[in-house]
């Protein structure tokens, strides 16, 4: 899968790297990366796809094991932020 943006800096909370396996943040953020935004919801699918176009921020939602957690790229492609919804 090519990336169609770029991440910019890539941050984890400390929470989530307690708990996520290396592989599975790393596969998360080749994914995301590439326009494939995981468990989102069909609205937040179609939102993706616009503010991919339009540079806004973008979401994804993945999970390693039964864990969930969202990768966010910031809408100036500065950062990217993977962490736990109890992180946001």
């Amino acid at each position: 899968m090519a990336p169609k943006f770029e991440l910019g800096r890539v941050v984890i909370t400390r929470s989530a790297a307690d708990v996520l396996p290396g592989s599975a943040v790393q596969t998360a953020l080749r994914r995301h990366a590439a326009g494939d935004w995981g468990d989102v919801c069909p609205a937040d699918a179609t939102e993706n796809e616009l503010s991919l176009r339009k540079g806004f921020r973008l979401l994804s939602v993945y999970k390693a094991d039964e864990t969930k957690f969202w990768v966010i790229t910031e809408a100036n492609r500065s950062a990217t932020t993977v962490l736990l919804p109890e992180d946001y």
